[in-house]
C-alpha cells in the first residue's frame, strides 16, 4: 500500500506508569486544583493552559454562571493593553486583533499582547502585578498576519515557577512568575532564538510564534508561524522542536519535512524535501500527560495553492502528527489532505476526548478541519475510530501540476459544513436571485470539495479560512459532546505564471465571491454552531451563529429567512461551563452570547465595551466566578472580565 493511499502508519510504542498524573490533571479540571499548587477549595479554580486541559477541552464544570443567573452578568473589570501607547506613537504597529486568551495560576491572571508584552493581573480586580516587554515590535512587521498573539504557558517543578512567552520576532522566553523578570538560567539571559537550528539559513521576518506552547514534563514545545505567500519555493522549514523548560536547550527535532533517509521522505519526490517549506505547527498543540505524548497539527508545505514543485503526498503537511514528548519520536500520523493545494491546514488543536462507542471506551483525538471534517482517530495507536475511505476527487488541469488522485473522507461523523458548489446550494431568496448567482459563478470553475485551483479561477468552499479555524472546538467530557463553531466564506482561487519565480505558479487573486445585489452567493446559514455526540458521532443540534444579515435581507423586500449567523470572523472561540456554552461575536454590536448546551437556544447575550476577538475563558476568584475575552480593533486592544454582581 503506498503512502498516499495509507491512512495511518504509526510507530507505537505505549508508555505506561504514569496513570497517577492523569488523574491529577483530571482533578485540575474538575475541582480547580491547580497543576502547582495542590489541592484548592472550590472558591478558588485556575485556567492553567490555553485550553483549560492539555487535551484542549476549554471546559470548566463551573455553574455560578448558569441560565438562571446569566443574565446578572456584568463587566467586572477592564485592562487596557500597553500596546495600545506604542500603536498610538506608531500606527504602522497596529495588531491584527488582539486575540490572547490568558491562563489563571493562584490569584493571578498572566496575559500577552499582540505586540509581545507579558503581564500578571490580579484575577479578582485586573490590578497590574508586573509588565515584561519583550519589544519583539523593534524587528517590525512578523510574517503572515502581522502583529497576532494567542497566550502563554505556565511551568512549575514546585520551587521555581516560570511563564513562557513566545514571540512574534521568534524567540522563545522565561519569566519568572512572580516578578516578570527573564530567568537567568534559560538560554541567553532568559531567552533562546528560535531562527537557529532548523537545518537552513531563516530570515527572522519569515518566521514567527504566536501560538501558545505546549509543556509536558520538563519539555517545552513550540511550533512556528510561517510567510504563507512566497514568491519561489524556497521557504523555512516548519520542523517542530521540544526544548529543556529549565535551560533552554533543545532536546529534540521532528522534521516536518523528512530528511534523507527518514520515514516518509519518500513523498517528496524529485528531491523537493531539500528545498520546500512552511509544513508548520502554526495553531495550538495538545498533550496526553498519561501517555507521555503530544499532538501536532501540521499546515500546509509551500505554496499553498501550487505544488508542482514538490511532487508526491508531501508528508508530514496537512497531517495530525503524535510524538513521544520526552524524546521527540514519532508515534502514529494520519494525513488529512495529500499534496495539498488548498490551504487546508489543521488549524487548531486537537480535542483529546474519552468516548464509549458501541460500548467500548476509546482514548481517541477529535481533529477538526478547514473542510468541514471530524476525524476521530485513537489517540494510542492512530485507528480510526469510525472508517475513513479515500475516495476519488476532481483532478488539476494546471499545466506541472500533479494533485493527488484521491483525498480521506470520514464516513461519521458528516462534515459540520458546507462542502463544494452545487446550484442547489446558490442562494434562492428570489428567482431572479438565483439566476444572477447562477451566471456568476459561470465565470469559475466549481465543483465538489478538493476541486483543484485553476488559471480559470476556482471556486473553493470552504475557503481557506474553513469550515473551523484556530478557534478551535470544545469538549464537554460529562456528556461527550464537541461544540465547533464554524463559517461559510466561498473564496476563489486563481493561478497566474510568474517569470519571476521558480515556482511556475502562484496565487494571482485569493478573494471572496460576491453574490447579487451584494448578498452572500450561497445559501444561509453564513455560520454556525454544531454539537456533535462523540459517542456516536451524530449531531444534536446545528444552529446559526447569530443574526447576522437578516435584516438587511428583509429591508430588499425578500421573505425573512430568520437567523442567517455573521460572516467571515465574526465570532470567538468557544467556552463550555456546567449547563453554558459562551461565545464572543459581532452581531451588529460586541457581544457575548450565552447558549444552552442541550439545546443550542440562546439564553442571554451581553453587550461587551469592544469587539471581542479572542477566545473566552473561565475562573474562581474569591468564591466568584468570572468570564475573561480579550477584544479590540486595530488600536484598541483590551481583556474583559465579567462576572455577577
Amino acid at each position: 500500500m503506498g503512502l498516499s493511499m495509507l491512512k495511518v502508519q504509526r510507530n507505537v510504542k505505549v508508555r505506561i506508569g504514569l496513570g497517577v498524573m492523569a488523574v491529577w490533571f483530571a482533578l485540575a479540571a474538575a475541582e480547580g486544583v491547580a497543576a502547582h499548587h495542590g489541592k484548592k477549595s472550590a472558591t478558588d479554580t485556575d485556567w492553567p493552559s490555553y485550553a483549560n486541559t492539555p487535551g484542549s477541552s476549554k471546559y470548566a464544570p463551573l455553574s455560578q454562571i448558569n441560565a438562571k443567573t446569566v443574565t446578572g452578568l456584568k463587566v467586572a473589570w477592564q485592562w487596557g493593553s500597553p500596546d495600545e501607547v506604542l500603536i498610538s506613537q506608531n500606527p504602522r504597529l497596529a495588531a491584527f486583533g488582539y486575540k490572547s486568551t490568558p491562563i489563571k495560576i493562584g490569584n493571578t491572571l498572566y496575559v500577552s499582547t499582540s505586540l509581545g508584552q507579558v503581564a500578571a493581573l490580579d484575577a479578582a480586580t485586573g490590578k497590574q502585578k508586573w509588565l515584561f516587554d519583550t519589544r519583539t515590535w523593534e524587528s517590525g512587521r512578523p510574517a503572515n498576519l502581522g502583529f497576532n498573539h494567542r497566550g502563554v504557558a505556565f511551568w512549575t517543578d514546585g520551587k521555581s515557577r516560570r511563564i513562557l512567552m513566545p514571540t512574534n520576532n521568534a524567540y522563545l522566553w522565561s519569566l519568572d512568575a512572580d516578578t516578570g523578570k527573564p530567568d537567568p538560567g534559560f538560554g541567553d539571559k532568559g531567552k533562546i532564538d528560535l531562527t537557529i537550528g532548523l537545518g537552513r539559513p531563516v530570515e527572522r521576518s519569515q518566521y514567527s510564534v504566536m501560538s501558545t506552547p505546549t509543556i509536558v514534563g520538563d519539555i517545552v514545545i513550540v511550533g512556528s508561524s510561517i510567510g504563507d505567500r512566497p514568491r519561489n519555493k524556497q521557504a523555512p522549514p516548519g520542523h517542530v522542536r521540544g526544548f529543556d523548560v529549565k535551560t533552554g536547550k533543545r532536546a529534540w527535532i521532528f522534521h516536518s519535512i523528512p530528511q534523507d533517509g527518514e520515514f516518509g521522505n519518500d513523498t517528496w519526490q524529485d528531491g523537493s524535501w531539500r528545498y520546500s517549506g512552511n509544513t508548520n505547527v502554526w495553531t495550538l498543540m495538545s498533550a496526553d500527560h498519561e501517555l507521555g505524548y503530544v499532538y501536532l497539527p501540521f499546515g500546509t508545505p509551500t505554496n499553498d495553492y501550487y505544488g508542482g514543485h514538490r511532487p508526491g503526498d508531501n508528508l508530514f503537511a496537512e497531517t495530525l502528527v503524535c510524538l513521544d514528548a520526552k524524546t521527540g519520536e514519532r508515534v502514529w500520523q494520519f494525513q488529512g489532505v495529500h499534496h495539498g493545494l488548498w490551504d487546508y491546514d489543521f488549524p487548531a488543536a486537537p480535542n483529546l476526548v474519552d468516548i464509549v462507542v458501541d460500548g467500548k471506551p476509546i482514548k481517541a483525538v477529535a481533529q477538526i478541519s478547514k473542510q468541514a471534517f471530524v476525524y476521530v482517530l485513537d489517540r494510542v495507536t492512530g485507528e480510526p475510530v469510525w472508517p475513513i475511505e479515500e475516495r476519488p476527487v476532481p483532478q488539476s488541469d494546471v499545466p506541472g501540476e500533479k494533485s493527488s488522485p484521491t483525498q480521506p473522507f470520514p464516513t461519521r461523523p458528516a462534515p459540520f459544513d458546507r462542502q463544494g458548489v452545487r446550484i442547489d446550494d446558490l442562494i434562492d431568496y428570489s428567482p431572479a436571485l438565483r439566476a444572477q448567482a447562477v451566471e456568476i459563478i459561470s465565470q469559475y470553475k466549481y465543483g465538489p470539495i478538493f476541486t483543484p485551483p485553476s488559471l480559470k479561477g476556482t471556486i473553493q468552499v470552504p475557503g481557506h479560512g474553513g469550515g473551523a479555524n484556530w478557534k478551535g472546538a470544545a469538549f464537554d467530557p460529562e456528556t461527550s459532546h464537541l461544540y465547533i463553531p464554524s463559517m461559510t466564506a466561498p473564496v476563489v482561487i486563481k493561478l497566474r505564471q510568474r517569470d519571476d519565480s521558480d515556482m511556475r505558479y502562484t496565487v494571482g487573486r485569493v478573494g471572496q465571491v460576491r453574490g447579487p445585489d451584494r448578498l452572500p452567493i450561497l445559501k444561509p446559514p453564513y455560520s454556525r454552531i454544531s454539537a456533535i455526540n462523540l459517542n456516536t458521532g451524530d449531531y444534536s443540534w446545528v444552529k446559526p451563529n447569530g443574526e447576522g444579515i437578516r435584516q438587511q435581507i428583509i429591508d430588499k423586500g425578500l421573505p425573512d429567512p430568520g437567523p442567517v449567523g455573521v460572516g467571515g470572523f465574526g465570532s470567538t472561540g468557544p467556552l463550555l461551563t456546567k449547563s453554558l456554552l459562551f461565545i464572543g461575536l459581532n452581531d451588529g454590536k460586541p457581544l457575548l452570547k450565552a447558549i444552552d448546551k442541550q439545546t443550542g437556544d440562546v439564553v442571554h447575550q451581553v453587550e461587551l465595551p469592544v469587539n471581542p476577538t479572542g477566545t473566552p475563558m473561565t475562573y474562581m476568584a474569591g468564591g466568584k466566578q468570572y468570564i475573561a475575552i480579550a477584544g479590540g480593533n486595530r488600536t484598541e486592544a483590551m481583556l474583559m472580565t465579567l462576572s455577577l454582581p
